[in-house]
């Protein structure tokens, strides 16, 4: 599969308790002093780049530059669809240039909110649908989460996802702490406690952490992201800058954007993402996006920028972005059960299509996959999963990575001009678990 843009580069952590953002540099963004052949005097559109917003560091060094990626630049095994040579830390495929950066936040001393009005205003008078209600029912069942390990400190956010202790937050919020390092969570009314990581999924950039011995926590409410609507309006919670108890509002600006999660365990993939316009910044990551009723639909957990000078920490332009909770439902089952995650394979390797055709153009089939099982072959174009249209080699990756294995979907091909469907059962992937 063809990289839609320059691999991501992570801007280093800052000495403030900040989200740190790998950026992305913007693809068609001019190099300064390079000369401008007239003939290519179109009009310049301003180029932006997604970036994971990463757990907010205080004194980590600067991160490493991942390995050059290859020259073709090609996607194999989609479903298993390892992305090779994107820094870790950074999400950001498909949207031309500029910078995506993963939000977490390092900060001191958490701030609470009062359970028992929100701005001054009794809950009791806020009417159901506004954000406002939404605001304390969710706020009590959002986290702040502060990591320290060999490599820095820091801190991002959590959901509460069970009464017994369970959180749901970004992979690249807890990593930090994983090989003897320590996690705490603070909560709401400011009272806080150690944690300990259950489970770990670099790929999807989830993680699920557990507190004990805590009374009286409210879990979240789920709801269902296949179910959110373009133009809806969504309330982002979390712990920006260390700002604990944060509440943002926007709408969903689209579905199904493919973003590249990163991780420090150089562990990429692509990945279905919401995006929204609702204020994300460092330190939002991990935290929840809701609806309207105060369901949880995504979880924060990266944003674009149009860039930022070596060291310069990013805020929100207006472009953050969201795992989907359906996704990340299964895959944080997965690891409360097991402490790791399967992921689906296809068993293709592909690249955009350049025809007048749009999407992914098979280049190899792997021998007893369910791609051959199906009967796909090369230079077949797939064109949509389900009923997500594919138009990159990306948006394939993406959509076979957010199913969950065992999902049986329909794939449509194009071959010699004629369109095809075939029904495909996705295997799980053992090789990644």
């Amino acid at each position: 599969m063809v990289f839609s843009q320059a691999p991501l580069r992570r801007v280093p952590h800052h000495g403030s308790m900040t989200d740190t953002h790998p950026t992305v540099p913007l693809p068609n963004e001019p190099e300064s002093g390079a000369p401008t052949d007239p003939a290519d005097a179109a009009p310049y559109t301003a180029p932006t780049t997604t970036v994971p917003l990463p757990p907010q560091n205080l004194w980590a060094p600067p991160a490493p530059q991942g390995p050059p990626a290859k020259a073709d630049g090609r996607r194999s095994g989609i479903g298993v669809v390892l992305v090779t040579s994107l820094l870790a830390g950074a999400l950001g495929a498909g949207l031309g240039a500029g910078a995506v950066i993963a939000t977490d936040d390092n900060t001191t001393t958490p701030t609470t909110t009062t359970a028992g009005e929100v701005g001054g205003v009794s809950t009791t008078t806020l009417p159901n649908g506004s954000v406002a209600r939404v605001a304390d029912t969710v706020l009590p069942s959002v986290v702040s989460i502060q990591f320290s390990g060999a490599q820095g400190a820091g801190s991002g956010s959590g959901i509460i996802i069970d009464q017994s202790g369970l959180i749901l937050t970004n992979n690249h919020v807890v990593e930090g702490a994983a090989d003897g390092g320590s996690l705490s969570v603070a909560f709401q009314d400011g009272t806080s406690t150690s944690a300990e990581i259950v489970g770990r999924d670099p790929s999807a950039d989830i993680a699920v952490i557990r507190v004990d011995g805590v009374d009286n926590l409210q879990a979240v409410k789920l709801g269902s992201s296949a179910d959110l609507q373009v133009g809806e309006t969504v309330v982002a919670i979390g712990s920006p800058l260390g700002l604990s108890g944060t509440v943002t509002t926007g709408i969903v600006s689209a579905k199904n954007r493919p973003v590249l999660p990163g991780s420090t365990a150089g562990d990429e993939s692509v990945l279905n993402a919401i995006q929204t316009d609702a204020a994300i910044n460092p330190g939002n990551s991990g935290g929840a996006l809701v609806n309207l009723k105060g369901e949880l639909v995504g979880v924060n957990s990266a944003i674009a920028t149009l860039g930022a000078s070596s060291g310069a920490q990013s805020g929100s332009i207006g472009l953050g972005f969201a795992i989907p909770i359906d996704q990340a439902k299964w895959i944080s089952d997965q690891l409360i059960e097991n402490g790791s995650a399967q992921h689906a394979r296809l068993g293709v390797s592909v690249e955009s299509a350049t025809g007048e055709v749009r999407g992914a153009t098979v280049k190899t089939v792997e021998s007893g996959s369910t791609a051959d099982d199906i009967g796909l072959e090369v230079d077949d174009v797939i064109t949509g999963f389900d009923t997500q249209a594919i138009d990159s080699a990306d948006s394939l990756v993406a959509a076979v990575r957010s199913a969950e294995p065992g999902t049986t979907v329909t794939i449509s091909v194009v071959r010699g001009g004629d369109t095809k469907t075939m029904d495909a059962t996705l295997v799980a992937d053992t090789t990644t678990s």
